[in-house]
């Protein structure tokens, strides 16, 4: 058995008897890359990540294409590493259950939260409700800042019409921290419920993210009413 190979062993019993908890961030990491990188010495690695991204927070969410630019990062490490915070999202968003009746605006908005999760770009998606205000899907529709100009309002109108919504809801996040929204995301939220006022859809609200928490469009009186009018 070689060096290497003794040390992995410890390391995964560690795991295996102790827990996460027990491991450093950098012991962390370099169990984690001992899935993509079978043979290789993963703690310089690791040190070499967390120096470059600051945390290991940093690391996880830090683009597949800037992590592969840390020396001795290939591929299939990046993607690995990249699929973390994409696994937990899915994990909040499957916990949370199956969507009840999303009639208020607190309701509305601690459903799309976890949809956000880890996201460090904008992302827009689009909660479609039946005339029960119950969720036939909520999809994304658009990465990137939104404006009226980038994001494709016929996209969002016709997967609106495909599921024969009676109401939409938009949701977008803010990496900032920051939930208060821009003029553009005014400006576009108006755009928005014109085109669908002119095809028989509601849009209910707008729900900005961030972090935990969110803002309502609606509440905040964009929208000419309340929540669902």
């Amino acid at each position: 058995m070689s060096v290497h190979e003794g040390h992995r062993q410890r390391m995964r019993r560690q795991l295996q008897t102790s827990g996460m908890d027990s491991l450093s961030d950098v012991q962390v990491l370099e169990v984690l890359l001992y899935y993509a990188i079978p043979r290789a010495d993963t703690n310089p690695l690791a040190h070499r990540l967390l120096e470059r991204f600051g945390s290991l927070s940093g690391v996880l969410e830090a683009p597949a294409d800037e992590l592969v630019q840390v020396e001795g990062m290939g591929q299939a490490a990046a993607q690995l590493i990249s699929l973390v915070p994409q696994l937990e999202r899915r994990h909040f968003i499957d916990r949370s259950g199956p969507a009840n009746v999303l009639d208020t605006t607190t309701r509305c908005g601690q459903y799309l939260v976890p949809y956000f999760h880890g996201e460090q770009n904008e992302v827009v998606y689009l909660l479609c409700l039946d005339a029960k205000c119950k969720a036939l899907c909520c999809v994304p529709v658009h990465r990137g800042s939104i404006t009226a100009a980038s994001i494709s309002v016929r996209k969002i109108v016709q997967t609106a019409l495909n599921q024969n919504a009676a109401s939409v809801v938009i949701a977008h996040n803010h990496p900032s921290g920051y939930a208060l929204p821009s003029q553009e995301d005014i400006d576009t939220t108006r755009a928005l419920q014109a085109a669908l006022h002119g095809v028989g859809i509601v849009l209910a609200d707008h729900i900005i993210v961030a972090d935990d928490d969110f803002v309502s469009l609606a509440d905040d009186g964009y929208l000419g009413g309340p929540y669902g009018l």
